[in-house]
């Protein structure tokens, strides 16, 4: 059996054409929209609508933390459309119709922090399965699926604004993780919380990783424990006990599928 692995795909819809060649399977584990890209100033939904020159200014501030600047200019930006939300899900349904068209082999799929779940349903074709909080059976292997990204400590949920992130609390990663039992492969967007595998080397942060990711594996002792959401991971692999943890992303830059043989 051979499952190909992808995460972060991030638009890149020729790619993820070609992910599934030769595999009998396809795993996406989300961020599938491509909203900013830091890349390639130029790209992504906010690169397309405000220019290049826009992005370099938005990539500098969010590179060197000024989160309360990076903020208002976000805002002095989207202020300056007349209804961003409609541009922003224009643009996020068009690049869904582009993606989901791209995964033609059996695929099993879970959101990103870098998604809108709840348009899902509207473009997966037959062979796409989305799953979060579930278990599948690949092969003879029980894949366990849990979707999102961690929202940070103290944070608050916000409302309004032209686009909300799939996060979640770890309480309610935990929940998601509570109904997969006995799994041979985890697959979640975001790592377990251990420091190797959310430091960016590029970024030089951490991301927060899954306290309750964790403590499955070390519980459960799956065979194999894949996710994305690091871009340039520390350590892009590591073993933790009897599990194998990989990193399968940035695949829009990569544009190569992690893979998994049995």
């Amino acid at each position: 059996m051979r499952v190909h692995v992808v995460s972060d795909v991030h638009g890149n819809a020729e790619a993820l054409a070609k992910a599934g060649d030769g595999a009998d399977a396809l795993v996406v584990l989300g961020d599938l929209i491509d909203f900013v890209d830091y890349h390639d100033h130029s790209g992504g939904i906010m690169g397309t609508v405000f220019g290049p020159d826009a992005m370099a200014t938005f990539a500098k501030l969010r590179r060197e933390r000024q989160h309360n600047e990076l903020a208002a200019f976000a805002r002095t930006l989207w202020t300056s459309v007349t209804d961003p939300g409609a541009v922003v899900e224009e643009a996020i349904r068009d690049q869904y119709s582009r993606i989901f068209a791209a995964m033609t082999v059996p695929t099993y799929a879970t959101p990103g922090n870098v998604d809108l779940p709840a348009l899902w349903p509207e473009y997966a074709g037959d062979n796409v399965r989305i799953l979060d909080g579930e278990v599948v059976e690949i092969g003879g292997l029980r894949f366990g699926f849990v979707g999102g990204a961690l929202l940070p400590p103290g944070a608050v949920r916000r409302r309004g604004g032209v686009f909300h992130a799939y996060l979640r609390t770890d309480e309610e990663i935990a929940a998601a993780l509570a109904g997969l039992t006995d799994v041979d492969v985890l697959c979640s967007h975001v790592p377990p919380d251990v420091p190797e595998l959310t430091y960016d080397v590029v970024s030089r942060r951490s991301e927060f990783g899954s306290a309750a990711l964790l403590e499955l594996i070390m519980t459960q002792h799956p065979r194999w424990a894949v996710f994305g959401h690091v871009h340039q991971p520390l350590a892009p692999r590591m073993r933790l006990s009897y599990t194998e943890c990989a990193n399968v992303g940035h695949f829009q830059r990569t544009q190569r599928p992690y893979v998994l043989r049995w």
